[in-house]
């Protein structure tokens, strides 16, 4: 049997459980879940609520102008098992954008240095198999991070954990979205791109941050 192949879910899930463990036995490393995500201005989320008999709540899909974004897409960080107490537990940034190998690793920059001032020297990454996750851009710019955290030159090691395909259950970033979603709609009007932003900011309980921009050679 053991020359018959296998799923891959089951070790990568053995994977990311035991780096739950090592970040639980290391207080100065942090254990990070990372997903981007899109807020929709004008396309109502899947919801379920009360109305009175015969009623229907409806949400209808409002359009905007011409030259107006629809959409806003940011970049998550969940911390988990290992994180400062004092830390927010969700780091979000938005994008001016979309998400690319250049602004990846322009957040993971960003969510190093926020680790490193709260005395954090290494960074758990589980993440899923985008695209923009396991360019060679992104591999190569990590690679290079984590020698010059060897030199001295950084503070914060980071140590991938790759999911498994098409398993969002094993992210628990995941939920939060959809929750997420679910708290910022507004039936009555469209939101600004601004209102939108500062609705998903406090749904979930993060820091406002600058925007992370779309590098020149990919916008």
């Amino acid at each position: 049997m053991d020359h018959q192949p296998r799923p891959g879910v089951r070790p990568k899930k053995s994977q990311r459980d035991r780096l739950i463990r090592l970040a639980a036995a290391h207080p100065d490393w942090a254990l990070g879940f990372a997903d981007e995500v899109w807020w929709s201005r004008v396309a109502p989320p899947a919801v379920r609520a009360w109305t009175a008999t015969g009623q229907p709540l409806r949400l209808v899909e409002r359009a905007v102008a011409t030259g107006e974004r629809k959409a806003l897409a940011c970049y998550g960080l969940l911390l988990g098992t290992g994180a400062a107490a004092t830390a927010p537990a969700l780091w979000l940034l938005f994008v001016d954008g979309r998400p690319v190998s250049g602004v990846t690793t322009a957040y993971l920059a960003w969510c190093c240095a926020k680790l490193a001032a709260v005395g954090k020297t290494a960074l758990l990454l589980v993440w899923d198999n985008a695209s923009w996750h396991v360019s060679r851009e992104v591999g190569d710019w990590i690679a290079a991070h984590n020698r010059r955290v060897k030199a001295g030159e950084a503070a914060v090691r980071i140590v991938v954990c790759p999911l498994p395909v098409k398993s969002p259950w094993l992210n628990p970033i995941e939920p939060k979205w959809t929750h997420g979603k679910r708290r910022v709609v507004e039936p009555a009007r469209l939101l600004t791109t601004d209102e939108l932003e500062t609705r998903v900011y406090d749904a979930l309980g993060a820091d406002h941050a600058a925007h992370l921009t779309m590098p020149q050679h990919a916008a």
